[in-house]
């Protein structure tokens, strides 16, 4: 029975191939410390299906190229999403165009807007203050 290995993807740069790491807890034989011990493995992702983050199941095959001797099983845990390139400009205000080709711009938060409030805020403390 070939070897099988479960690990996470840590690269899936370059195109067929995935990087899995493995981390396994150990003891130390004298001091009884656990420390956590990291390998990485290449992988053949012939159909590059894994991504940055998944949870994965490789097997042990004949060498693919000089440093991958293992192939994608299956993937176990799809990783959660937690920024994509198009969340980049999402607090930044966008231009809006009206029916009559006008161009709107949405008021953004300044430091002169942020200034006003303040004075404004502070007038009415001196007005309740008195």
């Amino acid at each position: 029975m070939p070897q099988m290995i479960i690990g996470n993807v840590t690269s899936d740069k370059t195109d067929k191939t995935i990087v899995v790491t493995v981390a396994t807890r150990k003891t130390h034989p004298i001091y009884r410390k656990q420390y956590t011990v990291n390998t990485r493995f290449m992988a053949h992702d012939p159909e590059n299906k894994a991504k940055l983050g998944d949870r994965v199941q490789i097997v042990a095959c004949r060498p693919v190229s000089a440093r991958k001797r293992f192939v994608l099983d299956k993937i176990l845990e799809k990783a959660v999403i937690q920024f994509e390139e198009s969340d980049a400009t999402a607090d930044i205000p966008q231009e809006q165009v009206a029916g009559d080709s006008q161009q709107v711009t949405v008021e953004k938060d300044t430091k002169s807007s942020t200034a006003k409030r303040k004075q404004q805020s502070a007038q009415a403390t001196e007005g309740s203050g008195t």
